[in-house]
């Protein structure tokens, strides 16, 4: 196949070597391809390489990226869907499939005119493998590949097919899920990122620094672990008010992570061995350190992540107090503009939201 990966970083580079380590003619769309050589290669935790190949060309421009692309992977934060969303639309050809990982964050919406052309549309529900680059351009470690891998997508009735291509690239089972809007529901980062910010900047407020700052997961706390079950049960509300939309594949975080109780869950995330020695985002200023309030866990698991879950419950009229007050406390700090909002795809009314996911 001829596939374009667009994005250049961890998951877009690791998708670039499976594919071309297949014999697939593979394009990277990257906004400095300078950067890039044309063996790319993955390592794992010890350095060495457990997959490499060759991709035949890195460019910036759409023209040479999508004229013919027959695979066009988008594996860009949420913020910048709708920007290569209307790129893709206007020079891919309608026979292209269009996928998505992770498929969270209102990825369906932005693509929206190219499914309404022809594409075919779907998403991962989560990433293959934790990614991590060593070197940009050539090297990109690759730990935690999961043992199954879940597609979606629009029109529903093309899944099959596209399962049996991410299936082919990574050697792994991949499972149809039955409706979209599981993707856009799961609560993975939008849950775990957001209420961890929360409590670990719970006292944050405009001339407050820090000295030190716990690491995001390794020193993973109680009081986190306890927000994220409230957020995470309410999540399970939503799924419950929306049964026509089968939304079984929204698996509670307990589960994900085995963890029913909060101390479990303290436990298990502060252990998970791909996770050790991230920080929290931050900023040095003078005196000490500061929310990095420009940081993809505020400015995409936010606006693009939990707002989405809180507009959902909106259409499914359920409560939701712990979400409503970690937005809320978000809302205080913001510095990006915009921000998912069904509205500005015309998703004003239930009825416009079951037209638009029961396709």
């Amino acid at each position: 196949m001829r596939i374009t990966v667009v994005g250049g970083g961890n998951v877009g580079t690791q998708f670039m070597v499976h594919c071309a380590a297949k014999g697939h003619d593979v394009i990277a769309y990257t906004s400095d391809p300078s950067v890039f050589s044309k063996h790319l290669n993955i390592v794992d935790e010890n350095g060495v390489t457990t997959l490499e190949g060759d991709i035949s060309l890195a460019t910036n421009d759409p023209g040479k990226a999508f004229g013919d692309a027959e695979l066009i992977m988008i594996t860009l934060p949420s913020n910048l869907m709708k920007g290569i969303a209307q790129k893709v639309y206007e020079h891919a050809p309608a026979s292209a499939v269009i996928g998505v990982v992770p498929g969270n964050g209102g990825s369906e919406c932005a693509f929206d005119k190219c499914i309404e052309k022809g594409n075919v549309f779907f998403a991962l529900e989560r990433v293959p493998a934790i990614a991590r680059l060593v070197q940009k351009g050539h090297t990109v470690k690759s730990t935690g590949y999961r043992k199954e891998l879940h597609v979606a997508a629009i029109p529903s009735s093309k899944a099959e097919e596209c399962a049996a291509i991410i299936e082919s690239i990574y050697d792994k089972p991949c499972r149809v899920i039955p409706n979209f809007l599981n993707l856009t529901m799961t609560p993975s980062n939008p849950i775990l990122h957001t209420t961890r910010l929360r409590t670990i900047f719970k006292d944050y407020e405009p001339g407050v620094v820090y000295e030190r700052l716990p690491l995001f997961y390794e020193e993973w706390s109680d009081e986190s672990s306890e927000l994220l079950i409230k957020c995470d049960e309410e999540v399970q509300q939503i799924c419950y008010a929306l049964p026509e939309f089968r939304l079984e594949f929204v698996k509670s975080l307990r589960i994900h992570y085995e963890s029913p109780t909060v101390e479990a869950m303290t436990a298990k995330i502060s252990s998970i061995p791909a996770f050790k020695g991230l920080k929290t985002p931050y900023v040095e200023v003078e005196g000490g350190l500061i929310p990095d309030f420009h940081s993809r866990y505020f400015t995409a698991d936010f606006s693009y992540g939990l707002s989405i879950i809180k507009q959902i419950a909106v259409f499914a009229d359920v409560d939701t107090p712990n979400i409503d007050e970690v937005l809320a406390w978000y809302e205080r700090y913001r510095v990006e503009q915009g921000g998912f909002s069904y509205s500005d795809y015309g998703i004003n009314t239930r009825e416009d939201f079951d037209r638009f996911y029961l396709r």
